[in-house]
């Protein structure tokens, strides 16, 4: 058994309308979820499938982290989908310094944000101290290293430029799938 914490404004979001969201995910991970709503916290327990039962506690962390439980179900699509958390606290050096590099990953109305996804085909949210991304395995990466950059206090026109040939050798890997 696993236990994940998720915020208490997130179980909502976790549990979903009439326990629709909470059904979903025990029922494609084969998990049984119990969550107790004062302490937020999830435990997970297999019921079938151990490899399935696996992605469990990543869906949920990513429902907790922000995520709509869409984004975080995709994780269930493709065995190469991942979650990754960048937390923030573990590159500041206290509560001004971590809303001040939070303002640069989000950038000015979100733009740096949406920029990365953009450009990495990732899903990426900033939520309380932690960055949360979910994407392939390259896709992750390059946006974890754009995060870096940011942090390290690299220009934004860096981080951008970064990211466009980031892109651009996402989108020139070759496609060996069958003509349609």
């Amino acid at each position: 058994m696993r236990h994940v914490t998720v915020p208490q404004d997130r179980i909502g979001v976790l549990i979903g309308e009439g326990g629709e969201t909470l059904r979903e995910v025990e029922d494609r991970a084969d998990v049984r979820l119990d969550v107790d709503s004062e302490t937020g916290s999830v435990a997970i327990d297999s019921t079938g499938d151990p490899v399935t039962a696996l992605v469990a506690p990543d869906i949920v962390k990513a429902i907790g982290r922000g995520f709509t439980p869409e984004v975080a179900l995709s994780l269930f699509d493709h065995d190469l989908r991942r979650f990754e958390l960048i937390d923030l606290a573990d590159h500041t050096r206290n509560d001004n310094d971590m809303q001040r590099k939070k303002g640069r990953i989000i950038g000015e109305n979100g733009r740096t944000r949406e920029l990365m996804e953009e450009l990495t085909g990732a899903e990426v949210v900033v939520y309380g101290s932690t960055v949360g991304i979910i994407g392939d395995a390259e896709e992750v990466s390059a946006v974890r290293r754009a995060v870096g950059m940011l942090l390290d206090g690299a220009p934004h026109g860096a981080v951008y430029s970064f990211l466009e040939r980031k892109s651009n050798e996402l989108d020139d890997d070759v496609d060996f799938s069958a003509p349609q």
